[in-house]
């Protein structure tokens, strides 16, 4: 199982920064860079201690292990002809990781004001 993980651990090594900043691309004439928030993780683990889970007089051993993540394409860099760079957000990656934000500070102001009047 640990062979299994440090296998794994190495594998995605640099797998964040590979994805972070994708390849260039040119559209129109402007040199394009696409940013992305990228995070994923991994996890393991087994038990295997003596009585752990004993059936019929036996020992029986249990691992198990699982991954995730995700990518959330923020924008990207864009270089135009006279070699100016400039980042360009995504508007609705922009708006989907702002709706929290704005809903927490909805409830704050609620409950402030609420216990303003009593």
């Amino acid at each position: 199982m640990t062979e299994a993980l440090s296998s794994l651990a190495e594998t995605f090594k640099n797998v964040g920064v590979a994805r972070a900043y994708g390849p260039a691309v040119t559209v129109d004439g402007e040199e394009l860079v696409p940013v992305a928030l990228v995070s994923f993780g991994f996890g393991g683990g087994g038990a295997s201690e003596a009585g752990s889970n004993i059936i019929d007089g036996g020992q029986e051993n249990a691992a198990g292990g699982g991954g995730g993540g995700f990518v959330l394409p923020l924008g990207v860099y864009s270089r135009n002809a006279a070699g100016q760079v400039a980042f360009r957000p995504n508007t609705i990656a922009l708006l989907a990781c702002l709706a929290p934000l704005v809903c927490a500070v909805g409830y704050t102001v609620r409950g402030i004001l609420r216990a303003q009047r009593r």
